[in-house]
């Protein structure tokens, strides 16, 4: 059976209807569980060399991803982390993911942040992947807004 040709990336974004401030205070890798309803809990993995910053994500279907911080610019309000492992096993290679956040200055959404979240996928990721992705993405900067908009 052959492959479906497929992007090995994938973008989502979002106009939250909150400060940049508000947002960007969650946007750090241990702080995902506070907004993403798929997440049971986040917490930092110790023992790890102290320039490296590696969270443990624990879902609530049992999925169980470390994921290390590979950039951060609290200047350019971005975030880009990888998955070093998960349980159960990826089927592909690597993944690298960057959230990005953006302050609106004018226009109907001015006071608003633009929040946008990519995945870099190995190139045997497949349609499917790239699909959940896509969905996973868009329903964590659904559940994001909702968490911003409660303060």
């Amino acid at each position: 059976m052959s492959r479906i040709p497929t992007s090995t990336s994938v973008t989502e974004s979002a106009v939250i209807e909150a400060p940049m401030s508000a947002v960007w205070h969650l946007i750090k890798l241990q702080n995902f569980a506070s907004f993403w309803s798929k997440l049971e809990k986040s917490e930092w993995v110790k023992g790890v060399s102290e320039e490296t910053d590696i969270v443990k994500w624990m879902f609530k279907d049992g999925t169980v991803l470390e994921v290390k911080q590979e950039e951060h610019s609290a200047i350019d309000h971005y975030i880009t982390y990888s998955v070093i492992s998960s349980k159960p096993a990826l089927t592909y290679t690597a993944v690298v993911s960057t959230v990005r956040c953006y302050p609106v200055t004018s226009g109907k959404h001015e006071g608003h942040t633009f929040v946008t979240w990519t995945g870099n996928f190995s190139s045997d990721a497949d349609a499917g992947v790239i699909e959940d992705a896509k969905f996973k993405r868009r329903e964590a900067l659904a559940d994001l807004a909702q968490a911003v908009s409660k303060k």
